[in-house]
């Protein structure tokens, strides 16, 4: 079924590895945002044009949103969960450009991004308390809860990966069938729900992912307290 959106297609080959174009497609967004970014910081000034003021905008949401879950934390986490948020906002909505699949509607993709927050969570757990003490909570209150703890971690992930992918590859694919469908009697009212719920699907994985990570922090905060 490739090209229908489910699978995704091969667009070249280095030996036995297979470049789709969802992998394609991600890097083209990795290196808009690069550019974008370059453009938006090599000129920053005390007085603001319109643009930076944009840009400074943003960055202020993102940090309150980080400041809400975690609070002084926005500093460590800003340069992840802003990048994520940034990222999935353009991967979803790149499903409205005619010919090309959001990389979201893919499930390796999505995968690959669960596994990215379920590391960051990990590390920045270490980063701010240590290994020990970050391990140490896996152990409480209770050694015996140790295997949930390993369940729970492995459950989230998925449940992260296959959330985001259902819920894109179910938009891109109800889209085409009203299109085919109703013909382009109806194309603003799916242009606009595609444009919503993809915004909404960015800020829930996103959401989630911060939820996690500053989980992981605050939690080796609350292990070291018990232990002084």
């Amino acid at each position: 079924m490739e090209g229908d959106g489910i699978i995704a297609d091969t667009v070249f080959q280095l030996g036995p590895l297979q470049i789709t174009d969802t992998v394609v497609t991600t890097w083209m967004i990795m290196g808009a945002i690069a550019v974008l970014c370059w453009l938006v910081t090599r000129r920053l000034r005390m007085e603001p044009g319109r643009v930076q003021t944009a840009a400074e905008g943003i960055v202020s949401a993102i940090e309150e949103s980080i400041n809400a879950v975690a609070p002084e934390q926005e500093g460590h986490l800003l340069p992840f969960i802003g990048t994520l948020w940034l990222f999935l906002i353009i991967a979803n909505l790149s499903g409205l450009i005619p010919g090309v699949h959001s990389p979201t509607s893919d499930l390796s993709a999505t995968s690959a991004l669960a596994v990215l927050v379920f590391l960051a969570a990990h590390w920045f757990g270490i980063r701010t308390q240590g290994m020990k003490a970050y391990l140490r909570h896996y152990l409480m209150p209770s050694p015996v809860m140790l295997p949930f703890h390993i369940i729970s971690e492995i459950t989230r992930t998925i449940a992260l990966a296959v959330r985001l992918f259902g819920n894109i590859m179910s938009l891109e694919m109800t889209a085409l069938l009203i299109l085919l469908v109703a013909g382009f009697l109806a194309p603003i009212p799916i242009l606009m729900l595609h444009i919503i719920e993809a915004l909404v699907q960015a800020y829930i994985f996103g959401m989630l992912a911060l939820i996690y990570v500053a989980g992981s922090v605050q939690s080796q905060q609350l292990t070291q307290q018990k232990h002084r």
